[in-house]
């Protein structure tokens, strides 16, 4: 099937940088997408915009580049609840790769239960409502305890402003949930000011919610040039990062969300990406939690627990 670009689309970056950093053995990108191939895989009637091909060989590929041993894919918006694509690349990945797929209220236990056999171990709710139809909250909890006993987590994305109608509903959900992009919160605000705080509040005061400090190039007003004497790319959004990393090292996760949806004035070179991270995991020790321990908690954790007691991390942090 023939499908045209949305008009004014930002195809990803062919040519990224090697990063400077040198990644721990073990490390995860976290956030990442595959779109397509279109002709493999349509893309849904109801998407929002139509995205360049963007497949699991390119996305293998680059975590090889900038040095990631492991991937988490997430369905990406274009696909809507038809997760096939990212099946596909987890089944291709050597068990390289797990998956947080976009499920409606219609699935069946044993599509379900494929998926976990797959790789997947979240799904994804998505409050952004530019990128997604409004589901009820209602269905979006009944999904949530149909996933809770194989596991899996939820992930939930969200814009700052909408956060306080959101609250209630995200501390009520009865899994690990996980918040893309720190909620995305406005970096031209203060960082201990009330927006981002109340975002930190829900992480100190429910131990079960995790965030990724991830998206810089969707956050930053800066954008990627080093400016006024400051030495690394996206350099408002540290301190947001920073904060959650060091308040939260076991609840942190990092990803360099390729290939990119979306994004509407540069696309980010991924090597600079992977270079953003030891502004805001400073040292060794928060670097290992942020970049392999923490998602391998999460993602891979049955394995730990096939491999005996001693391995094993209960992905879900307690509230005491």
């Amino acid at each position: 099937m023939e499908f045209t670009k949305t008009p004014g689309w930002l195809d990803w970056y062919a040519g990224p940088s090697q990063p400077r950093f040198n990644l721990p053995a073990g490390a995860v990108d976290a956030h990442c997408h595959v779109f397509g191939p279109g002709d493999q895989f349509p893309y849904a009637p109801e998407r929002k915009y139509t995205p360049c091909d963007a497949s699991k060989e390119q996305l293998f590929a680059l975590r090889d580049h900038l040095g990631f041993d492991k991937n988490v894919i997430v369905q990406a918006t274009c696909h809507g609840s038809d997760n096939r694509a990212l099946v596909d690349a987890l089944k291709a990945s050597n068990n390289k790769a797990r998956g947080v797929a976009t499920v409606n209220r219609q699935v069946t236990d044993a599509e379900l239960q494929a998926m976990h056999a797959a790789g997947v171990r979240g799904t994804r709710f998505n409050f952004v409502k530019r990128l997604a139809d409004f589901t009820p909250r209602e269905v979006l909890l009944e999904i949530a305890n149909r996933i809770a006993p194989l596991g899996w987590h939820v992930v939930v994305y969200f814009e700052a402003q909408d956060l306080p109608e959101l609250y209630d509903f995200f501390t009520a959900l009865p899994t690990t949930v996980v918040v893309d992009h720190m909620g995305r919160p406005d970096v031209s605000k203060p960082v201990d000011g009330p927006e981002f705080e109340l975002f930190v509040k829900m992480m100190r005061e429910h131990g079960n919610i995790w965030s990724k400090v991830s998206c810089p190039e969707r956050l930053s007003l800066s954008g990627p040039k080093a400016l006024n004497g400051e030495q690394n790319a996206y350099a408002d959004v540290v301190p947001f990062a920073k904060r959650l990393v060091e308040t939260f090292p076991d609840r942190v996760l990092w990803g360099t969300d390729w290939p990119h949806p979306n994004l509407k004035d540069h696309m980010p070179d991924d090597g600079l990406l992977v270079d953003f991270i030891p502004h805001i995991a400073t040292t060794p020790e928060l670097q290992q939690k942020l970049l392999v321990d923490n998602p391998t908690r999460l993602y891979w954790n049955d394995e730990a627990l096939r491999d005996g007691p001693q391995h094993a991390v209960q992905a879900r942090s307690s509230t005491d």
